[in-house]
């Protein structure tokens, strides 16, 4: 959707310049990778993940105790009718995808694929 879209975009560029004061977040790159927008697009719901070793659960949770702010932030730089309430979610799909590249990279794994190969 355009509007949650717009939305991802300008929550990358505050998180991006501006000093969170909440100790979870200092010194933390946060990722948005997605953010989904309720029909009204009254309410947003970011997808974030941070880069390094964070839990993933913390940080969205300290975002959250930060929304207002951020929320002041994207009033100014996102011309929308209402500025959207936010809400922040771990995005735990990086972890997935790197838990299954770990499985197939297994040694098991890898021979029980060479064989559906071989039988092709």
């Amino acid at each position: 959707m355009r509007a949650g879209e717009l939305v991802r975009h300008a929550l990358v560029e505050v998180l991006a310049r501006e000093d969170l004061r909440d100790p979870d977040l200092k010194g933390v790159s946060v990722t948005v990778g997605e953010v989904r927008a309720s029909p009204d697009l009254k309410h947003m719901t970011a997808f974030v993940a941070a880069l390094g070793e964070h839990d993933p659960k913390k940080i969205a949770a300290a975002l959250t105790r930060v929304s207002g702010f951020l929320r002041s932030r994207l009033a100014r730089s996102v011309d929308l009718k209402f500025t959207p309430e936010l809400h922040f979610v771990a995005d735990v799909s990086y972890d997935e995808a790197s838990h299954i590249d770990e499985v197939l990279r297994r040694p098991e794994v890898a021979r029980d694929l060479d064989k559906l190969g071989e039988d092709s």
